[in-house]
C-alpha cells in the first residue's frame, strides 16, 4: 500500500499536483490546504492580513478529477472569503482531503479538532486559526491488516515553529484521537504539515501512543519556499518494521512543500 502526503498550498501549483497525483501510484493521498467554494471554479485570491495568495476556488473538485476512481472524504477547519477574477467576493471552505483508491476498503472514518473549533471568518485572520484531523481506515489487502492513516495541518503561528502551550494541546488532542480509534492490531500512520521543528515536544507526545517520525531533521520544502526554516512535514507509523520504503520528494515540485510518500 503506498500512501503519499503534501500539503497542497491551496493548488498554488495544481498544474504540476494534479499531472503528479495519477502517476504517484498512492493508494491513498493525503492533502492538506484543501479548498471548496461552492458554485465557482477557476482561480481566486486569498487574503490574511499578511499574505496575499492565488488558490484553487475548488481544489477538491481539481483532484478529484485527477483521481477519478478514488474515493475522497473532505472535512473543513474553517471557512472565509475569497475573490474570483472580477473582485466578486464568495465563501470558501478550506480544509483536509484524503482520496482512497477504488479497490481499498474503507471500514472507518474520523475527525476530530486539535486546535480550537470550525470558525466563518468574516476576514481572515493571520495566527490561531482552527485546526481539524482527518482519519480514515482500510484493510491491506496482502496481509488483512488494518490500517488508520490520520492526517492533520498543525497550527500556524506567526513567530515561529517553536514549542507552545497551543502546539502542546494540539499534541495531547492528537494523540487521543489515535488512542480512541485504533484497536489492537490496527497499523496506524499519521502525516501531514505539522509545522513544527524536529525537536518539537509533539514528537514525545506522540511516542507515549506509540508513533514513530519517519522525516526528523530533513528538509521538507521546495524551491518555492524562500525561508530558511526547512522544516515542515512529517510522517509518522505505529510499526516501523512495516515500512518498504519511504521518500520526500524534490522532484517534482507540486507546492511549496515536498510531497512524502510511504509504502508498507
Amino acid at each position: 500500500m503506498r500512501i503519499a502526503s503534501v500539503n497542497a498550498w491551496g493548488g498554488a501549483l495544481c498544474d504540476e499536483l494534479v499531472a503528479w497525483l495519477p502517476g504517484s501510484e498512492a493508494q491513498i493521498v493525503c492533502l492538506q490546504e484543501v479548498t471548496r467554494t461552492p458554485g465557482l471554479t477557476g482561480w481566486t485570491r486569498f487574503d490574511d492580513g499578511e499574505r496575499t495568495l492565488p488558490q484553487r476556488a475548488d481544489l477538491l473538485a481539481d483532484v478529484r478529477v485527477a483521481l477519478p476512481r478514488h474515493q475522497a472524504f473532505f472535512v473543513t477547519s474553517d471557512s472565509g472569503p475569497v475573490y474570483d477574477g472580477a473582485g466578486d467576493r464568495h465563501r470558501q471552505d478550506f480544509g483536509l482531503a484524503t482520496l482512497v483508491g477504488e479497490h481499498l476498503t474503507v471500514c472507518g472514518v474520523e475527525s476530530a479538532f486539535v486546535h480550537g473549533r470550525f470558525v466563518d471568518h468574516d476576514e481572515w485572520t493571520i495566527a490561531d486559526r482552527p485546526r481539524i484531523a482527518l482519519a480514515v481506515r482500510t484493510v491491506d489487502q496482502a496481509t488483512g491488516r488494518s490500517v488508520w492513516v490520520v492526517q492533520v495541518h498543525g497550527l500556524r503561528d506567526p513567530a515561529g515553529k517553536g514549542d507552545t502551550p497551543a502546539r502542546r494541546r494540539q499534541a495531547e488532542r492528537l494523540a487521543e484521537l489515535v488512542r480512541r480509534i485504533r484497536g489492537p492490531h490496527d497499523l496506524v500512520v499519521v502525516c501531514g504539515d505539522l509545522n513544527l521543528l524536529p525537536d518539537s515536544e509533539t514528537f514525545g507526545v506522540l511516542a507515549e501512543v506509540g508513533l514513530t517520525d519517519l522525516v526528523g531533521t530533513a528538509d521538507t520544502r521546495s524551491s518555492q519556499y524562500r525561508k530558511p526554516v526547512r522544516h515542515a512535514s512529517y510522517l509518522l507509523v505505529s510499526d516501523v518494521a512495516a515500512v518498504k520504503r519511504f521518500e520526500i520528494l524534490a522532484e517534482p515540485e507540486v507546492s511549496d512543500h515536498r510531497a512524502l510518500v510511504l509504502d508498507i
